[in-house]
């Protein structure tokens, strides 16, 4: 492997530690690799703990503990524990399945700080439909439990063609939960969901109505409750940089302790991701060719090279790129000025019905999941 050395690289400041594939929802959107990481193969506590060391030394401030389903690793207050004594800021990011008055108790004496809670509907049959499993009522029940711990509380709903019409009980729900902030976020198709973009991608209209009932709402909540809404790629033409930029603000740490520059980054063929526990954090963000790979704008080809949108875009991201024309290095197809744009148009604009296409759930090991980038 040939180390990059390069000018001064700002310190990221936000770390996604994956500590699980494992999770008792089967979420058709989930954007989790199809080759999920075995239990068997997941970092241990000491190299968990280990690598929040490391995190904190690079400068990481902020961490958010995720899966799968965190609450499924019995070490969980050793690993928040580590985190906190590293100087981190803790969110817990969870089904609410498994939260329990003593777990949640445990975790806040060790240095959780907020809990970011997932919904999928805001009516409990179409809930549980939707994550493949009895769910509504534990969320319900974490919700009231992390109010009653005084804990900040978000509650992240990723939007598709079967919950975008419930986007104004969505937002009632949240209130009425006590969260403090609500992130609407339209699908990013990658992992299991790139393998149900048909079935899950809405129609113009669809997202158009449901941009509505936000702008409306935002005024109307403000104060109240922070409304988050995360632009649907495909839909409205506008690229935008993959987690604030390759390489550029945050880190991922998959379950087995690969390092990337973004989660779905583990999909791109040839990255030569480094391991924590061959690597340090440091020169994985420093040196690591992986991470310069597509750092800054160097690397671009026209049209990116000389649009005067690439320092805000950063020519979009590298995983959609790959996925839907198998080159990772080409303009994101969602970007309206991509010579690929017309991929993405023929998926929105499809006339057909896709409502009564199966879903291909979430599952461990995959079952009849196709393999590779979607080229349309």
């Amino acid at each position: 492997m040939t180390e990059v050395s390069a000018a001064p690289i700002a310190p990221p400041w936000a770390l996604l530690a994956e500590l699980t594939h494992g999770c008792p929802l089967h979420c058709g959107y989930c954007s989790n690799p199809l080759e999920l990481v075995r239990r068997s193969a997941e970092l241990r506590t000491d190299e968990w703990a280990d690598v929040m060391r490391q995190a904190g030394e690079l400068g990481v401030v902020h961490t958010h503990l995720s899966g799968g389903e965190p609450l499924l690793r019995r070490d969980l207050p050793e690993i928040v524990e580590a985190a906190d004594r590293a100087g981190i800021y803790t969110q817990l990011v969870t089904s609410g399945v498994g939260l329990t008055r003593e777990r949640l108790t445990g975790l806040t004496d060790r240095g959780l700080r907020s809990v970011q809670l997932s919904v999928q509907h805001a009516e409990s049959a179409a809930s549980d439909r939707i994550a493949g499993t009895r769910s509504f009522a534990a969320k319900r029940k974490a919700a009231a439990l992390v109010r009653e711990a005084g804990l900040p509380l978000g509650v992240n709903v990723v939007l598709h063609r079967d919950n975008l019409d419930a986007i104004g009980a969505l937002l009632d729900l949240a209130l009425d939960w006590g969260a403090e902030r609500i992130e609407l976020a339209n699908t990013q198709f990658y992992g299991w969901a790139l393998v149900n973009r048909d079935r899950l991608l809405p129609g113009r209209e669809q997202i158009d109505r449901a941009r509505a009932v936000v702008e409306a709402r935002r005024e109307q909540l403000a104060g109240r409750l922070d409304v988050v809404w995360v632009v649907p790629d495909y839909i409205d033409g506008i690229a935008k940089p993959c987690m604030g930029g390759w390489g550029a603000v945050s880190l991922t740490v998959a379950p087995d302790g690969t390092v990337l520059p973004c989660p779905a980054a583990a999909t791109l063929p040839g990255l030569g991701a480094p391991n924590v526990k061959d690597r340090s954090l440091e020169w994985s963000w420093r040196h690591s060719p992986a991470f310069h790979r597509y750092r800054g704008t160097d690397w671009m080809a026209e049209p990116c090279r000389s649009c005067p949108e690439r320092e805000a875009d950063l020519g979009g991201c590298r995983c959609q790129a790959y996925a839907l024309t198998g080159d990772a290095s080409r303009t994101d197809p969602v970007c309206r000025l991509s010579p690929d744009h017309g991929l993405v148009r023929t998926l929105v604009d499809a006339p057909v019905s896709r409502a009564a296409l199966p879903t291909v759930p979430r599952s461990h090991p995959p079952r009849g999941a196709p393999q590779g980038p979607r080229r349309v």
